[in-house]
């Protein structure tokens, strides 16, 4: 037979229970927090990787044919595998120059790119 006091100590109480679900909540709290702008870092470097891989075709166009072109041209003339769905590129006077801006979207959706 088991005496009492051996009978008490065979589990945990409910106190012991109750500190270590309290403990697990904080630690999950900051891991939510911490993590939570992995994701914004990632679309900024999206972005960024986006418009400059449109400036190297455009280089890369400009070598070529002597002249910047537009986003068609740089997916048919092979620079570009897909048009960017994020950036537009447009041409200066001449094709001597041109500028990367952000694409228009629809009204009611924004740029994912916007702020970066």
């Amino acid at each position: 037979m088991r005496t009492r006091h051996e009978t008490a100590e065979a589990g945990f109480t409910l106190i012991e229970l109750l500190v270590v679900i309290v403990i697990l909540g904080i630690l999950s709290a900051i891991v939510v927090f911490s993590v939570r702008g992995i994701n914004d870092k990632g679309q900024g470097s999206a972005c960024k990787t986006d418009k400059v891989t449109i400036q190297t075709a455009e280089e890369a166009h400009f070598a070529t044919k002597q002249k910047y072109g537009d986003m068609g041209e740089l997916v048919t003339g092979g620079f570009l595998s897909s048009p960017s769905l994020w950036h537009k590129v447009t041409p200066g006077e001449g094709g001597k120059t041109y500028a990367v801006a952000l694409a228009d979207f629809p009204e009611g959706q924004t740029n994912p790119c916007t702020g970066f």
